[in-house]
């Protein structure tokens, strides 16, 4: 059996340290905004909601659902939920998930038959140029490659993977945001603002 590629420890101390920190989170604002547009499309109201992190909904996201319950999932990737929810969503809490298939199958048997799922995930051309530079830069000092940037999944791998966890019509797509940086410091500091280092 393979090791998992993600470290949960890491992870909640990632998210932690993040939050004390005074960075800019363009990012979660970016997503929280693509949600709340995508929702807004959606002409039914949400009576319960599941907000998949342990702080609180962002401002645009919370008009979405009357009651929210907070949930992440802990240390053996399980959600701590009963059923009943009329929508669940994610911002990023799914992105250093190690059984990806198994944490939405979780996320679909918490909703209701007729309940709602929408999520914001980095996709697999994130950081390409930071993996593409790692890599060059360790083939010409040490002769070989190791992974340095998280893995990503591929849009089409997600919209399967929807579908194998039993969502009915599963809809998967790219919104790209392109930021660009004067060094790799810079880029380092949002990252971690982000919570998104190696983890």
């Amino acid at each position: 059996m393979s090791p998992a590629p993600f470290d949960f420890s890491a992870s909640v101390h990632a998210r932690r340290r993040a939050l004390k920190r005074a960075g800019d989170r363009f990012l979660d604002r970016a997503a929280a905004e693509g949600l709340a547009d995508r929702l807004s499309a959606v002409t039914r109201g949400f009576a319960r909601g599941l907000w998949l992190d342990d702080s609180p909904p962002p401002p645009e996201l919370a008009p979405f659902a009357r009651d929210w319950v907070r949930a992440r999932f802990d240390a053996r990737e399980m959600l701590p939920v009963e059923g009943g929810f009329d929508l669940a969503l994610s911002l990023y809490s799914l992105q250093t998930i190690n059984d990806l298939p198994g944490a939405l199958v979780q996320i679909r048997r918490a909703l209701k038959p007729d309940g709602l799922f929408v999520a914001a995930l980095l996709g697999g051309g994130t950081l390409g140029e930071l993996r593409d530079s790692f890599a060059h830069a360790e083939i010409a000092t040490r002769g070989g490659v190791s992974p340095r940037v998280s893995p990503f999944a591929d849009v089409r791998d997600l919209g399967g993977l929807l579908q194998r966890a039993g969502f009915a019509l599963p809809v998967a797509d790219v919104e790209r945001l392109t930021v660009r940086y004067g060094d790799f410091f810079a880029l380092a500091r949002d990252l971690r603002a982000h919570g998104f280092t190696n983890v």
